[in-house]
């Protein structure tokens, strides 16, 4: 017997997922063309907003329209005027807003492009290289992570770990591993002169951006390999870095137990892996369904693509995070920090 309350409550949150599906091409459009821009700087028109970047005022009219249903911009019918007001314009027009999302919505796209390759992979319980991702996966990746690194990472996440910025103040060595387009090792090496950063990845074409990405920052003290996580040379480190990377790897164990050699005595290894509880039911929330979605897309065919092919997942919990860390020889773990997404382990021998 179907019970038409529940029935209609669930198309009606379809209803909201369907449109919120169908703006991730609309937000794109309006980032690519600068139209988030323009509404930030003064309300518009349609004409107002075609003249101000030089595009067609039908499809302007008609764009504006679905950004104001969606109340990403807001309309005032007195004046006829679309505007981005403070708090859509940290969303949709500031890049170094802590709040700036378009990186997800170039994510969303991407995952939509990957389909076919995951969808293959269901079938045969294989997975999907990295560098095989569909369209530019690891541009949207980096500028998605990119806010809550530029938030946290200096300010909130070094400092919370034991004595490590005082290490990196009077000068130390770090190897961020799993680096992608180098983005948190820069800022690292920004905040701290006196250390050196080696940011490692296997993927050859992040660690080229990477690269160009420390040039036209003027950074010095940073350089770039490519390298595998349980790989990469060197030893002796004050502190190793994985951002968002442990549970894409195929064999994290392995990659803790090198770390565990590659650091100092007195080293710390610093995880940040997204939020989780470890038990299903408490990850059946907003955040929850956004990663474990990204997660089936991404995180488990990168996992599966490569050796032992743990697949830990996007939400994989501390306790299994603490397990993987210990296989690797660490004998203390805490969270040092979190946020609303992420938490920060920190791992000694």
């Amino acid at each position: 017997m179907v019970n038409e309350a529940k029935l209609n409550e669930l198309l009606g949150r379809m209803v909201g997922d369907l449109g919120a599906a169908a703006s991730v091409a609309l937000v794109r459009l309006g980032d690519s063309l600068g139209l988030y821009k323009a509404l930030a700087k003064a309300p518009l028109t349609p004409a107002g907003l075609a003249a101000a970047t030089g595009i067609a005022e039908r499809y302007a009219r008609e764009w504006l329209s679905a950004q104001a249903a969606a109340d990403y911009v807001t309309y005032d019918k007195a004046t006829g005027t679309f505007s981005l007001p403070p708090e859509q314009a940290m969303v949709f027009a500031d890049e170094d807003s802590p709040a700036f999302m378009m990186g997800g919505f170039d994510t969303i796209a991407a995952l939509m492009e990957n389909q076919s390759k995951v969808q293959a992979a269901f079938k045969t319980g294989g997975g999907v290289q990295w560098g095989d991702q569909a369209g530019c996966m690891f541009c949207a990746v980096a500028r998605f992570f990119r806010p809550g690194y530029r938030t946290n990472l200096v300010d909130q996440w070094l400092p919370a770990l034991d004595g490590v910025v005082g290490k990196l103040g009077a000068g130390g060595t770090v190897a961020d591993v799993g680096c992608g387009h180098g983005l948190s090792t820069v800022m690292m090496a920004q905040a701290f002169p006196k250390s050196q950063f080696i940011g490692f990845d296997f993927h050859e074409g992040s660690i080229a951006e990477a690269r160009q990405h420390a040039k036209e920052h003027g950074v010095a003290n940073a350089r770039f390999e490519v390298a595998k996580a349980k790989e990469f040379p060197g030893s002796g480190y004050d502190l190793v870095t994985f951002f968002d990377c442990l549970h894409d790897m195929g064999d994290p164990a392995g990659a803790a137990a090198h770390v565990r050699q590659a650091l100092k005595p007195d080293g710390s290894w610093m995880i940040v892996e997204p939020q989780a509880h470890d038990r299903l039911e408490d990850n059946l929330n907003p955040v929850g369904r956004l990663y474990y979605s990204a997660s089936t897309m991404i995180c488990v065919p990168t996992s599966l693509a490569q050796e032992v092919g743990a697949a830990l997942g996007a939400q994989a919990g501390e306790a299994k995070l603490r397990e993987v860390i210990s296989k690797g020889g660490f004998t203390r773990v805490r969270r040092a920090t979190e946020t609303p997404f992420n938490m920060i382990l920190e791992a000694r021998p």
